[in-house]
């Protein structure tokens, strides 16, 4: 449960606590899908994938100020307006959920720069500071996952390669490109990362 200062207080600064600071940091895939990909684009769902797999995918209704809208980015994912406006969630009860689940977790992105981005709008709408929950590349974490694993056996070539190769044959023929699809594709790409690692020989 999140214990912070009444919403009022939040823009002169405050300090929060979760559970989850007193929980094992666990490895999340996290995912959003956005507005457009412009300048001006926010986030419209969200969705995370835990380690030991649990997920949750959440539909974001946009605030009263976001207007940014792209018919060609709806054609992808598959979000209307309608649908958000029917059956999404408030922002700020959405960056509260992520606050909470979240913090303490170490979280990774395919594009942390573009998902980095939606993050810190979603959380500064909310009254959070920006930086409140922070996105690594998911790439990072499955070559880390393999070093730890196979230690020395393996040059930084070698494991580079192993952890490209999974990415590479592991993409989708036709992306589904929506946020909990994107982020359970992360996670079982760490999967295959880490049992690739357990599986691996010195090469001929």
């Amino acid at each position: 449960m999140i214990v912070a200062k009444a919403p009022a207080d939040r823009d002169k600064g405050f300090r929060w606590r979760t559970a989850s600071t007193c929980r094992a940091a666990l490895i999340v895939f996290l995912d959003f899908e956005a507005s457009s990909l412009s300048k001006k684009s926010v986030p419209i769902e969200v969705a995370w994938a835990f380690e030991d797999g649990r997920s949750r995918s959440i539909l974001i209704r946009p605030a009263a100020d976001w207007s940014d809208w792209a018919e060609d980015a709806e054609a992808i994912h598959g979000i209307s307006r309608e649908l958000l406006a029917s059956q999404g969630l408030p922002v700020n009860q959405v960056a509260t959920e992520m606050i909470e689940v979240l913090t303490g977790h170490d979280l990774y992105a395919s594009a942390p720069s573009w998902d980095g981005k939606w993050l810190s709008i979603l959380l500064r709408a909310s009254g959070f500071p920006r930086h409140a929950l922070r996105l690594g590349k998911s790439r990072d974490v499955f070559l880390a996952t393999a070093r730890e694993i196979i230690g020395a056996a393996a040059s930084e070539t070698e494991t580079s390669k192993l952890v490209d190769k999974i990415i590479e044959e592991s993409k989708a023929a036709v992306p589904v490109h929506r946020a909990l699809a994107d982020a359970t594709l992360e996670l079982a790409r760490w999967r295959l990362v880490r049992e690739a690692a357990r599986k691996w020989t010195v090469p001929d």
